[in-house]
């Protein structure tokens, strides 16, 4: 299992100043952001150069790309901002084989027209995993005419809330092409600590053969996100239900200050050692 960081973390500009601040903070693979060229997230156009820019600085910082993150809202109420999210997202797609991933993470979304990661009513409806269904098949096909995969993780505001709803979701879409990107913190707000380790097996459990990339973000006692390690959220526990899975990919943590990001990866990476040799 290897330990990373979302790139976007770093207030640099530039892939290889950014996978070097990584390298130094002791990151071996990150999560990647377009914003970290100076482009959108999701950008209407990349040029050829600047995507294999990203390649080129991973060689040489030895931090690898494991995904890019590809988020939008996917059952926003304006069907044409769908379309643009969709379009954008082919845009990405073409480009990853010069940025150096073949995983692109998504949002599932939420009929918030403002925020997608805000929860709302209309997220439980019928008409939303319809859409979502829609939405996803338009995007898998995407995937497949650029041999990628897409990552969705199961977010208490999105339409896929759950783990249950996400082995639904990849039931449904039977596709090799979609994978499930599994964040402890985002299985709960508040629980008791026998809640949150039952969640987190049955999570794993559930969705075990499809996880492509684990995310280390914390929970407050009061609910709201913290820092790995800062929370309640047992770490050591999350790692081990992922070993026993036969999970050997990418713990990537977010939601931290890059003043923080040498202590995390210390965390964590004692906590993998710990486990290892457990």
């Amino acid at each position: 299992m290897e330990i990373g960081i979302f790139a976007k973390t770093f207030e640099t500009i530039g892939a290889k100043p950014t996978l070097a601040a990584a390298a130094q903070a002791g990151y071996s693979t990150v999560q990647f952001n377009m914003a970290c060229l100076g482009l959108p997230s999701m950008p209407d156009g990349i040029e050829p150069g600047m995507a294999a820019e990203v390649a080129t600085a991973s060689s040489a910082t030895r931090v690898g790309i494991a995904a890019v993150s590809g988020t939008y809202n996917m059952i926003h109420p304006d069907r044409a901002v769908r379309a643009r999210g969709l379009a954008r997202l082919d845009v990405l797609a073409a480009a990853c084989a010069d940025l150096g991933t073949r995983l692109i993470t998504l949002c599932t979304g939420t009929r918030d027209p403002d925020d997608q990661w805000r929860g709302h009513p209309g997220n439980a409806e019928p008409e939303a995993w319809r859409d979502l269904v829609a939405e996803m098949k338009a995007a898998i096909a995407i995937a497949e005419r650029h041999d990628i995969a897409l990552g969705i993780e199961p977010e208490m505001a999105n339409v896929v809330s759950s783990a249950r709803q996400a082995r639904r979701l990849l039931d449904e879409m039977a596709s090799p092409c979609l994978k499930i990107v599994l964040d402890p913190a985002n299985l709960f707000e508040t629980a008791e600590e026998g809640e949150r380790r039952d969640l987190i097996e049955e999570a794993v459990s559930l969705l075990a053969p499809d996880i492509a990339m684990a995310h280390a973000k914390d929970r407050a006692a009061n609910g709201d996100f913290a820092t790995a390690g800062s929370g309640v959220i047992d770490f050591a526990h999350f790692i081990r239900c992922l070993r026993r899975a036969g999970f050997d990919g990418p713990l990537i943590t977010h939601g931290l200050a890059a003043g923080e990001a040498r202590s995390v990866a210390m965390f964590l990476s004692g906590l993998l050692a710990g486990a290892h040799n457990s």
